[in-house]
C-alpha cells in the first residue's frame, strides 16, 4: 500500500508541477480576471492541478502523511527542469533528501483511530489570519506562503477524512484547498513562478507534516534514530529547496530579425493624449525609437479615453482622477507595483527608461531592478511644478521642497545613470543629493515638423500648461501696456478662469485669445502666425514649447529663470527678463517686435541655436546609452535612418 502511494504521490507531483507552469503563463497574459478562463493553457493546468490533487488524496488514503506529503517537494524539481535552468547539485540534494525521507517514513505505518480533530481548526484559525495579511500587503511570497499553508491543512483534514470517511472534514479540506488556489493566482499575479513553487513546495509539507507529528500522534511511531534520520534528510530538501529557488531564472533576449535592436519599456507617469514637457518627450522618444526598429512598449496610466497606437505598445496601469489638476492621472501605488511586475515578467525588456519617480516609474524601475534588468531614469521634475496644486501654507513649502527632493533622489540612486534635459537641471539633482554623474541630454525637437513663420505683425504666442508656475498673467499684464500688440494663450489649465478674468480687466480680452488645447496641426500654425513667442515660466528643467518656436524661426522673450538661459541669448535671438518684472518684459517684447528687420534677424537665430537640440541626436544619444546599458553591441546605422551628426 506503501509503495502505491508513493508512485501516486509521484505522479501527482508531476501534475502539480505542468500545472504551475501553465497557470502562471496564462494569469501573466491575461491577468487575474475572468479573460483567463478562455485560456486553453490555464483550462489545461487546472485539469493537471485536478488530477494531481485526485491521486494525492487517494496517495493520503493509503500512507501516513510523513510520507506522502515531503513528495511534493519534488514538483519544484521538475519545475525547474521544465524551465530549462537548474542547480545540479541542488536537484541532487532535494532528491536524495526526499528519497531518504520517505524511504524512513515508510518503514513504519500509524494508527489514526481514537484521533481528536478539533485541535487542528485551531491552525485553520490561524491560517485565514495569515492569509487576510497576505491579500492586504499584495506581496507574492505572502500570498504563496499562505496558500502553502492552507494546502497543508486540507491534505491534514484529507488524512483524516478518508481514515474517519468524515463528510464534514472532507468538505473542510476542499474549502481549503480551493481557497489555497485562488491564493496561489493571486501570487501568479505579483510574482514569479520561482517564488510561488519555492513557497508552496516548502511550506505545504512542513504544514501537513507538523500537524501529522504533532496533532495525529505520528511522531510517537519513530524511533530516536529514525527520528534524526529523518531530520537529516528533511534539512537535506530544504537546502536544495531553497537553492533552487534563489537560482535566477536568466532572461532571453529576444531581439528583432532587424538585428540588435532592443526591447524598450518606458515607464511614464504623464504620457500622451497629456499635454505637458515630460508627456511630449516620453511621446517623441517612443515613436522616434520605434521608428528606429526597436521594440517598444509604455507603461503609463489609463486614460480616459483609450490609446490606438500602431507603432509603440501601450500598457495602461489602472489610475485615478485627483482633486489638484484636471488632466493629471494617478496610479495607487500598490496597483502600479502589481502591474509593472507583470509587465516586467510578460514583456522581458532589454532596458527600462522611467521617465518620473511618481508611481508608475518608481514601481517599474523597482521591478526592473529586482529582475536584474538595467534602468536608465530621466527626470522632468521640479517641485513647484507639483506643490503649485497642493493648497499649503507657504511656511511649509521649504521643508515639502526639500522632502520632495529626497524622495526623488532615493528612488533614483540605483539606476544605471540619470539624465536631465540640460546642465542646469543637472545641477538641481547633484545639489540635492543624488549620487554618481548624472547626464545633461535634451529632450530634442524635431526640426522638419515646424515650418518658418509666415507672418509679419505684432502677435506674442505662448504655449503650455496654465497654471501657477508659467506665470501666464505676466505676460497679459504686459500686452496691456502694448496697445498694438496681440497675444494667442495655446494651453489649458487650472488658471485659465483666472486668467481670462484678469483680461476681462485689464480691458484687453479682445487682443488675448485663450484657445485652449488644440491639435498638433493648429498648434503648428499657431506657430506660424506668431511674431514672437513668450515664456515667463519659472520652473522650467528644458521648455519644449520654447523649443518649438525656436524651430518655428521666433524671437523669444523669456523669465530669466532656471533652464530657460540655455536657450535665450539677450540681444542675439531675444531678451530675458526678470520674473515678474512686467515692466521689462513689456519694454523687451516692444523692443524685438518694433523693428521687423529685428524680429527676422532674431528669428534666423533662434533656429539656428536649435539645430543642436534636433531629435535625432537626441534619440542617438539614448541608443548610445541603452546599448550600453543592455551589454549589447550597437548595430551599423541604417541609410536613410537620421543619426547624429
Amino acid at each position: 500500500m506503501i509503495a502505491l502511494a508513493v508512485f501516486l504521490a509521484v505522479v501527482a507531483a508531476c501534475c502539480f508541477a505542468l500545472s504551475v507552469a501553465m497557470q502562471h503563463g496564462a494569469v501573466q497574459d491575461s491577468g487575474f480576471s475572468l479573460r483567463m478562463l478562455k485560456s486553453r493553457r490555464w483550462l489545461l493546468g487546472t485539469s493537471l492541478a485536478v488530477l494531481g490533487a485526485g491521486l494525492h488524496i487517494v496517495a493520503l488514503w493509503l500512507a501516513p502523511l510523513v510520507i506522502v506529503q515531503p513528495i511534493g517537494v519534488l514538483s519544484l524539481v521538475l519545475t525547474v527542469l521544465l524551465t530549462g535552468r537548474g542547480n545540479v547539485l541542488a536537484v541532487i540534494l532535494v532528491g536524495v533528501g526526499t528519497a531518504g525521507f520517505v524511504l524512513v517514513a515508510s518503514t513504519t505505518g500509524a494508527d489514526m483511530s481514537g484521533v481528536q480533530t478539533g485541535d487542528i481548526q485551531l491552525f485553520v484559525l490561524g491560517a485565514f489570519g495569515f492569509a487576510g495579511i497576505a491579500l492586504a500587503v499584495r506581496n507574492c511570497l505572502l500570498l504563496a506562503s499562505s496558500a502553502a499553508v492552507m494546502f497543508g491543512l486540507g491534505s491534514a483534514l484529507v488524512r483524516a477524512a478518508t481514515v474517519d470517511f468524515s463528510v464534514v472534514l472532507g468538505a473542510e479540506s476542499i474549502a481549503l484547498i480551493l481557497i489555497g488556489g485562488w491564493l496561489v493566482h493571486q501570487a501568479y499575479a505579483v510574482g514569479s513562478t520561482a517564488t510561488v513553487i519555492a513557497s508552496t513546495t516548502v511550506l505545504d509539507p512542513f504544514t501537513a507534516v507538523a500537524v501529522g507529528l504533532w496533532v495525529y500522534g505520528e511522531a510517537a511511531l519513530f524511533s530516536p534514530v529514525q527520528a534524526f534520520a529523518l531530520a537529516v534528510f528533511a534539512l537535506l530538501s530544504v537546502v536544495g529547496v531553497i537553492a533552487l529557488a534563489k537560482d535566477p531564472v536568466p532572461k532571453e533576449k529576444t531581439m528583432l530579425p532587424t538585428g540588435n535592436q532592443l526591447r524598450i519599456l518606458i515607464g511614464a507617469d504623464t504620457f500622451p493624449p497629456d499635454i505637458n514637457g515630460a508627456a511630449n518627450f516620453a511621446g517623441r522618444l517612443a515613436h522616434g525609437l520605434a521608428e528606429r526598429g526597436h521594440d517598444v512598449h509604455v507603461a503609463c496610466p489609463q486614460h480616459a479615453v483609450p490609446v490606438d497606437d500602431r507603432e509603440i505598445t501601450i500598457h495602461p496601469v489602472t489610475s485615478k482622477r485627483t482633486p489638484f489638476h484636471p488632466t493629471f492621472r494617478i496610479s495607487l501605488p500598490w496597483q502600479a507595483a502589481r502591474e509593472a511586475e507583470e509587465l516586467i515578467q510578460r514583456i522581458q525588456p532589454d532596458v527600462v527608461h522611467v521617465q518620473s519617480h511618481f508611481p508608475v516609474g518608481r514601481a517599474v524601475l523597482r521591478a526592473a531592478q529586482k529582475h536584474g534588468i538595467p534602468v536608465i531614469a530621466t527626470n522632468h521634475f521640479m517641485p513647484e511644478n507639483l506643490l503649485g496644486y497642493v493648497p499649503i501654507p507657504k511656511p511649509l513649502r521649504t521643508a515639502a521642497i526639500r522632502w520632495a527632493w529626497r524622495d526623488l533622489v532615493k528612488v533614483f540612486r540605483d539606476a544605471e545613470l540619470v539624465t536631465a534635459p540640460t546642465p542646469r537641471a543637472v545641477e538641481l539633482l547633484t545639489a540635492n543629493g543624488l549620487p554618481g554623474s548624472p547626464r545633461a541630454i535634451s529632450c530634442g525637437i524635431d526640426l522638419d515638423h515646424y515650418p518658418a513663420r509666415q507672418t509679419n505683425g505684432k502677435q506674442v504666442l505662448f504655449v503650455g500648461r496654465l497654471d501657477e508656475e508659467k506665470n501666464v498673467d505676466e505676460l497679459i499684464k504686459a500686452v496691456a501696456r502694448l496697445p498694438e500688440v496681440r497675444a494667442e494663450i495655446v494651453g489649458d489649465g487650472s488658471c485659465r478662469e483666472k486668467l481670462s478674468a484678469l483680461a476681462d480687466s485689464l480691458k484687453v480680452s479682445d487682443r488675448v485669445e485663450f484657445l485652449g488645447f488644440v491639435s498638433d496641426e493648429e498648434l503648428v500654425r499657431a506657430y506660424q502666425r506668431a511674431d514672437l513667442f513668450c515664456m515667463p515660466g519659472t520652473a522650467e528643467l528644458q521648455s519644449l514649447a520654447t523649443m518649438e518656436a525656436m524651430t518655428a524661426g521666433l524671437p523669444v522673450v523669456a523669465a530669466d529663470a532656471m533652464a530657460l538661459p540655455h536657450l535665450v541669448e539677450p540681444g542675439v535671438n531675444g531678451f530675458r527678463f526678470p520674473p515678474g518684472n512686467v515692466a521689462v518684459l513689456a519694454a523687451a517684447i516692444d523692443e524685438v517686435l518694433r523693428d521687423p528687420a529685428v524680429t527676422a534677424a532674431m528669428g534666423r537665430a533662434s533656429r539656428e541655436m536649435i539645430e543642436s537640440h534636433d531629435i535625432g541626436r537626441t534619440l542617438s544619444t539614448f541608443e548610445d546609452v541603452y546599448y550600453q546599458a543592455a551589454g549589447v553591441p550597437r548595430p551599423q546605422p541604417v541609410s536613410g535612418v537620421r543619426s547624429a551628426a
